[in-house]
């Protein structure tokens, strides 16, 4: 009886340590296992915390993405996707109040920075200053703001390229009529933009240091139907030496339709030729300064613009100083440029360069990309 008694509590004993055992490890189990979980979490979360942070938008707001404006946005693309940016680009028509809502919902969907071609120099203000309340960097390109402070201008040295445009004319009219003298066209670009005020001072200036030397400036505002409107009046009343226009890529080719629709033209070097000079270097008027159609243009690096803004976007993001000063790239034929710390930000100018019948044929050109 004892020796049952015995057996009966022994395997009683066991069968509890058994039991504790099998719970103590089902526990430790339930342990390990959330642990694990608990670490999984964590790891998903810190990867797509990264993956968020690795993600960086930037809002792009232009007038069109047409011509030149499509060349300046693709720059800027493509050296945003070598760092694997996303761009996000919109179009106003030319409406300043457009672009100053797109640029607004930019800011609502809390872009990295915005990079705009302003509409208006200084209505783009209103946008610099919500971007600049929100803490988005602003940055412009091609056009310069009007009034208020962003982080980086890209442009050309617009007044260097109207000082070309003036000093090409006047070369032609003393040539022509034995001094500088003679009836010039100018057409303008909208005057409500720095570029276009710019493009006219160079040029004016030049002029204007030669009193015999009439200058009629009528305002095309970048409209080819609007400059095909300017020639065909002004040449209908008189006679005209010369044509200036603020952008050979809106006007060349009408410029000299109107011209021969009025049985005015002649190819350069002949009698009666019309010296026609401009800004800007688009592929079709290379064609025309090649055929003898028109005579100058100073042309702009266009595709540069946009990949040397995302060049200093990344400093900005990566913290590094940007210091005023030469910026130079070794082969490209606006180097060097000039960085310059303005009243409306860091400027960085990209000279021009006059082109004629002798250098039309330049592989550099954008016209010839």
């Amino acid at each position: 009886m004892l020796t049952v008694l015995f057996k009966y509590v022994f395997v009683e004993v066991w069968v509890q340590i058994g039991i504790r055992q099998h719970r103590e490890l089902k526990m430790e189990d339930k342990k390990m296992r959330s642990k694990q979980f608990i670490s999984t979490c964590l790891l998903s979360v810190a990867l797509g915390g990264a993956a968020m942070a690795a993600e960086i938008v930037i809002g792009y707001a232009a007038p069109s993405l047409d011509g030149a404006q499509a060349q300046i946005q693709g720059g800027f693309v493509v050296g945003a996707e070598q760092r694997g940016w996303k761009v996000i680009s919109v179009t106003s028509g030319g409406d300043a109040q457009k672009q100053i809502n797109d640029i607004n919902d930019f800011i609502t969907q809390n872009v990295a920075a915005i990079v705009a071609v302003p509409d208006d120099s200084a209505g783009i203000c209103v946008a610099v200053a919500a971007a600049k309340e929100a803490g988005i960097p602003f940055y412009t390109i091609d056009r310069a703001p009007s009034g208020c402070k962003v982080d980086m201008v890209v442009l050309s040295d617009n007044y260097l390229g109207g000082k070309q445009a003036g000093e090409a004319m006047v070369a032609h009219l003393t040539e022509k009529n034995g001094a500088p003298k003679g009836t010039v066209l100018e057409i303008t670009g909208n005057l409500a933009q720095n570029v276009a005020q710019l493009r006219g001072a160079g040029f004016d200036d030049v002029i204007n240091q030669h009193p015999d030397i009439e200058l009629i400036i009528k305002p095309g505002n970048w409209d080819a139907a609007k400059g095909v409107e300017i020639v065909r009046d002004v040449a209908s009343a008189q006679n005209v030496d010369g044509i200036y226009m603020h952008s050979d890529c809106v006007y060349a080719a009408g410029t000299v339709q109107t011209l021969k629709e009025l049985d005015q033209f002649a190819p350069a070097g002949e009698e009666g030729h019309i010296f026609i000079g401009g800004i800007d270097g688009c592929s079709d008027n290379l064609a025309l300064i090649r055929a003898g159609a028109t005579d100058q243009t100073s042309g702009q690096p266009i595709p540069d613009f946009g990949t040397l803004v995302a060049d200093f976007m990344a400093k900005k993001f990566a913290g590094e100083a940007i210091e005023p000063g030469e910026v130079v790239q070794e082969g490209a034929l606006w180097s060097p440029g000039q960085l310059k710390m303005t009243d409306i930000g860091m400027m960085l100018y990209l000279s021009t360069t006059s082109i004629t019948k002798d250098n039309v044929d330049v592989p550099g050109l954008w016209g010839n990309q």
